[in-house]
């Protein structure tokens, strides 16, 4: 039975694993940092505020969200930025925390780079990263004082979001308390399976609030079942939104922006999440199976000039080319933490050849190249 890099505190270093050369893996490693967040303008996506606080921009829609500010935290603990990843935090505590509401103690998903709420919802996928990031910093540089206790912050950020309306409290819980899954957003009872990261709910339930400590636990089992529903058995792809029971969500009309039950941009972090998950902690053996059936259908099935397209969960190709095809190619490379077929390296091989990409739409590919970067030359790493 294979044991998880949690286990061993070993990491796989794929890219050395497929013959590159460990100095040219870590210079690319920091350079790839140094553009996202010092590049030329046209490059970064990080923007430093006054003295001690910054944001990350969502390049396509012009405005900060959790999603990518609890990802920049991420990025920084893993490379021991503290200065950034500690004007991350402030930015996210003073423009995007909620103090009163229905939401109060959770974060604003999407707010202007002046400071200014688009919304007072909050997105569940944020507010997982945010604790995650948070006990990362706490172990590698120590708690702080206020907002940079780190630990604590975590502690209660996750308190809510599993207890939030109880007792006659206004507002929804981020898990559903029933079945332990994660919800799409507060207001919903259905998923988003990119959202499932049971290798982050294996250290919840070790550095939570004692008492939230067995939630997290069963969350963690919940959310491996959960994604063997909701991942096709042939192609092994999921849809970007999800119900309960795994089946594609069919909106209504045009709710929630349009249809989602396609393999299609949110989607492709959930491969990258199995891969992980597996890397970390190797409880499922079914992940290294999907992982390979994944591979086998972009790499065996799909032909090339399709491997950018649009697909429902079974592998049909609709009209259309993706938003992101950058962070198509790498996540399936990240997938190869949880495979060594040939596939897996193949992949390995298109990713390392592909560039950053630029433009507005850079965001959101970047920050999925980036974690796949790190995963890779294995540095993505439990602190």
């Amino acid at each position: 039975m294979k044991r998880g890099a949690f286990e061993t505190g070993t990491y796989r270093n794929v890219f050395a694993e497929a013959g590159y050369d460990k100095e040219t893996i870590e210079k690319r490693k920091n350079e790839i940092f140094h553009t996202l967040f010092y590049g030329a303008e046209s490059e970064r996506i990080y923007h430093p505020v006054g003295d001690d606080m910054a944001y990350i921009e969502d390049t396509g829609n012009h405005d900060a969200r959790t999603e990518g500010m609890s990802y920049g935290m991420m990025m920084c603990v893993q490379m021991d930025r503290k200065e950034e990843f500690d004007r991350l935090w402030k930015w996210a505590k003073t423009y995007m925390y909620l103090e009163e509401g229905e939401n109060a103690g959770y974060f604003a998903w999407s707010v202007q780079p002046d400071g200014t709420k688009n919304s007072f919802g909050a997105a569940p996928d944020g507010e997982e990263f945010f604790a995650m990031a948070l006990f990362f910093a706490a172990h590698r540089w120590g708690d702080g004082e206020g907002i940079f206790n780190y630990s604590r912050e975590a502690k209660e950020l996750l308190h809510t979001c599993i207890h939030k309306g109880e007792n006659g409290e206004g507002g929804r819980a981020m898990w559903d308390a029933s079945n332990h899954l994660i919800r799409f957003i507060t207001d919903v009872d259905f998923s988003d399976p990119s959202y499932h990261l049971p290798h982050f709910y294996e250290l919840f339930a070790l550095w939570a609030k004692e008492e939230d400590r067995a939630f997290f636990k069963e969350a963690a089992e919940a959310s491996r079942n959960y994604l063997k529903r909701a991942c096709h058995p042939v192609t092994g792809l999921s849809a970007e939104y999800a119900e309960f029971d795994g089946t594609p969500y069919q909106p209504v009309l045009d709710q929630w922006g349009g249809r989602h039950d396609w393999y299609y941009s949110d989607a492709y972090r959930t491969i990258a999440n199995i891969a992980l998950d597996y890397e970390w902690f190797a409880k499922d053996e079914w992940e290294s199976e999907n992982v390979d059936r994944f591979l086998n259908f972009f790499c065996d099935t799909v032909q090339e000039k399709d491997r950018d397209g649009i697909f429902l969960t079974d592998g049909t190709i609709l009209e259309g080319k993706a938003l992101h095809p950058v962070a198509m190619t790498a996540v399936n490379a990240q997938a190869a933490l949880a495979s060594d077929q040939k596939n897996a390296f193949l992949c390995v091989h298109r990713f390392w050849e592909t560039p950053l990409r630029t433009g507005d739409r850079r965001y959101y590919d970047n920050c999925l190249y980036f974690f796949a970067y790190l995963a890779l030359s294995g540095n993505y790493r439990i602190y």
